[in-house]
Order: structure tokens, then C-alpha cells, then sequence
């Protein structure tokens, strides 16, 4: 009886589960805007946050059992890039949606947007999207991440993931997402479907505290049709493979992918 191709290591699912779903490595607070949970922060950033210079005469954060943000979140994200205690900046605007109790990582009402670059250190919640592209054969595409980007440079990704930013809906984002890393239209695929969604909560070092990132990740999968190939066009991708089964499971085994894709993949497998 022969071993199943897509079948993935239970030992290997099981670290990959626990890596994914991590504690905050210190203590954070509550951040708190307009009333309600946006997020949460370490006392050591509210500290560094204390020494920066106040906006309209006003501090930017208070502090007690909670942190409660008293300006807006435009200067929240200059001064915290003044500061350098926010993350790589890109100039892209994210959502921020009022978190819902017990755990504050569901989403509710939208209540703004903040610069990317200071997500994790506010531990505000994201959104990624994937996709899953295989070949009419059975293979699957695949890409290496280019070696210059701020996060997992060089590490094996899926066909395409990227982030929802505040100014797409998920089926924008995967279509703009799926021209600029694979140069392919969503009108080309064929047999294009929502899988699921996968949640990575786990420290980050962005910025000089350490954040915390809760993500979650919608993902697609579609066939890629015969003679049709991806080609990056923003140069964010150093390359694409088309992997067989075997091989997948072996590059995944090994640690080749970042931690989202490696969970889009085994939840796609």
C-alpha cells in the first residue's frame, strides 16, 4: 500500500499548529479608541510612548488598566515612526475594526485605518488573503519570496498571498494581489473557489518592543489552465516552481514556507 502524496506528517501539523497560536511574550494592555478595543500593547511601548512630544497639547496615550488613545490614528502612526518604534513603513493604509470580547481577535464595525508598519506593534488584527494555484495535472505553483522583502525574504510562499488593505474588499485584494505577484486575471483561472480561512496569533519584532500579531488569513484555490504561467510584475516574487505533490509535502516538511502559507497549504491539503 503506497503513501498518499498529499498526506502531511502529524508531528509536523501538530508543531505547525503550535507555532501559529502563541502567546504575547510579555504583558500587553487593552488599546482602547473612541471607547472601544482596537487592539493591545506592551506597558514598555506605552513608557517610550510617554517621552514623545504631545499632539494639541494632549499626550497621545493614557495609561492605567488599559491604554486609551486620546488623538487620532494618523498621528498615533507619525510619531510612532519619529520614534522609530514602528515596523517597515510602506505607506499603506489598514482597516481597524473594533475587537469583540472575550479573546478581541473577532472583528466588528470598522472604526478607521492606521499605516501598516504599525500593526503588530498595536496589536491590531489583519487581514491576508491566498491563493492556491494547481495545475490542470495536479501540481501546484508555488513562489519564493523576494530576498529584499521586509518580512520572509526568501522563503517559499503560495501561488499569491498579500494583505486587504483599507481600501479593498477580500475579492478586490485577491484580484490585485493575483495581477501583481502572478500577472494572471482572476478571469483566467478556471475552477476558482473559497477554501477557508486560517488565523496565525504569534509574537512579532516589529518595531523596538515586541508586538503581536493576530491575522486572518481567507484563502482561495483555482486551477491554472495549460500554457498559462505566472510572471511577477512588482517585483515582490524572485520566482515561481510547479511542485508535485511529493515535492510540496517534502519542501513543507522541510520549513521552506512562512508560517501563513505553510497553514493555507496544509488546510488546502
Amino acid at each position: 500500500m503506497g503513501t498518499d502524496p498529499l498526506a502531511l506528517d502529524g508531528h509536523w501539523l501538530a508543531s505547525l499548529r503550535n507555532r501559529a497560536t502563541q502567546e504575547p511574550l510579555a504583558q500587553r494592555l487593552p488599546l482602547l479608541w473612541q471607547g472601544q478595543v482596537i487592539g493591545s500593547v506592551e506597558p514598555a511601548f506605552l513608557e517610550q510612548m510617554a517621552h514623545q512630544p504631545a499632539r494639541n497639547g494632549r499626550c497621545l496615550l493614557q495609561k492605567g488598566e488599559r491604554a486609551e488613545l486620546v488623538t487620532d490614528l494618523a498621528d498615533l502612526a507619525d510619531t510612532m515612526r519619529a520614534a522609530a518604534l514602528a515596523g517597515a513603513w510602506r505607506d499603506e493604509a489598514l482597516a481597524v475594526h473594533a475587537l469583540q470580547a472575550p479573546y478581541f481577535d473577532a472583528l466588528a464595525q470598522r472604526v478607521g485605518s492606521i499605516e501598516r508598519g504599525c500593526v503588530r506593534q498595536l496589536g491590531i488584527v489583519t487581514q491576508a488573503v491566498h491563493l492556491v494555484g494547481c495545475t490542470p495535472d495536479g501540481r501546484m505553483w508555488v513562489q519564493q519570496r523576494s530576498r529584499s522583502k521586509a518580512n520572509d525574504p526568501g522563503q517559499w510562499d503560495t501561488l499569491v498571498g498579500g494583505m486587504v488593505s483599507a481600501a479593498d474588499t477580500l475579492d478586490t485584494a485577491l484580484a490585485r494581489e493575483t495581477w501583481e505577484e502572478a500577472g494572471l486575471e482572476l478571469a483566467e483561472l478556471t475552477a476558482l473557489a473559497y477554501g477557508g480561512r486560517v488565523s496565525v496569533r504569534k509574537p512579532s519584532e516589529d518595531g523596538q518592543c515586541t508586538g503581536y500579531m493576530i491575522e486572518h488569513i481567507d484563502w482561495f484555490r483555482c486551477t491554472v489552465p495549460k500554457g498559462l504561467e505566472p510572471q511577477n510584475q512588482d517585483g515582490e516574487v524572485d520566482r515561481f516552481e510547479c511542485l508535485s505533490p511529493a515535492g510540496l509535502r517534502e519542501r513543507l516538511h522541510a520549513g521552506a514556507f512562512t508560517l501563513e502559507a505553510s497553514m493555507v497549504l496544509a488546510a488546502a491539503l
